[in-house]
């Protein structure tokens, strides 16, 4: 993504998922690494939109994880490209931009 020119930032939200994995399955060194990196807080207007477009996507029949919803809001409110392998949790969301993986393949 550097080379693509793009700032990286991860939200409390998935800081939240990597640190679980870490503490549950290795508690190594690279949590102490991953807490030096740049995290965009999940924020009261974050909550909002989140809840909204959650509601949204399940009135057109499309669950998606809750914390996906809340991630997507994030990057929606603050402008934010969205890097992900699984697109299919986040395409339903209109106004989010997702940046393309294909980039690194």
């Amino acid at each position: 993504m550097e080379d693509a020119g793009e700032d990286i930032t991860f939200t409390t939200i998935n800081l939240h998922e990597i640190l679980f994995g870490l503490y549950k399955y290795a508690n190594s060194p690279k949590i102490e690494k991953i807490l030096l990196l740049d995290v965009t807080d999940f924020t009261k207007d974050d909550a909002i939109l989140s809840a909204n477009i959650e509601v949204k996507a399940e009135k057109m029949g499309k669950k998606v994880p809750r914390f996906d919803a809340m991630i997507a809001a994030v990057a929606i409110n603050k402008g934010i490209k969205l890097f992900t392998f699984n697109k299919r949790h986040f395409e339903v969301f209109e106004d989010l931009i997702l940046f393309s993986h294909s980039f690194f393949l």
